[in-house]
């Protein structure tokens, strides 16, 4: 159990911001993205307890995280981006804090022209820098129909950002 607990505080370093950052970026509030990746991290305990073995930390962290996020996206209708991006105080860290809101807030602005699938997968790709394989054993499809979808969603924002 002690080996067990170890392991599970080191996934725990290695992916808590990175779940976070998913979170946040899908449902836009940091309170709410908090309990989502404590969440997360609870059933990943819970899996572990129940004596499974993961090859794949990273990729079963995600996969919990996004049940999580489209059951959250089931309950509550979203809020409007402006008001989301005036409650959440969120701001990158390593830039400056007035640099870092218009950063925030195009990041926003552009993610909130996506259908909720295109986000996710861009999330996933350029945010969570996971690959084409990660994101198709995540999602349950096929590297190379994410790399197709991501194809798709380059050029829908390189098209709106050029109008």
């Amino acid at each position: 159990m002690k080996d067990l607990q170890g392991k599970f505080v080191e996934i725990y370093e290695t992916f808590a911001d990175p779940i976070y950052r998913h979170c946040f970026f899908r449902v836009y509030a940091s309170g709410r993205a908090e309990e989502l990746m404590q969440d997360t991290f609870m059933k990943y305990w819970l899996y572990l307890k129940e004596g499974n073995v993961v090859q794949n930390p990273r990729g079963l962290l995600y996969r919990i995280a996004d049940h999580l996020i489209i059951d959250e996206k089931r309950k509550y209708a979203a809020e409007s981006l402006d008001t989301l991006i005036e409650e959440t105080g969120f701001e990158p860290s390593g830039t400056d804090r007035t640099e870092g809101k218009a950063l925030l807030n195009e990041v926003m602005r552009e993610l909130a022209q996506l259908r909720d699938e295109e986000r996710r997968l861009f999330i996933m790709r350029y945010m969570d820098d996971l690959d084409p394989k990660e994101i198709a054993e995540i999602t349950g499809t096929t590297a190379n129909t994410v790399s197709v979808q991501l194809n798709r969603v380059r050029e829908k924002l390189r098209k709106h950002h050029d109008t």
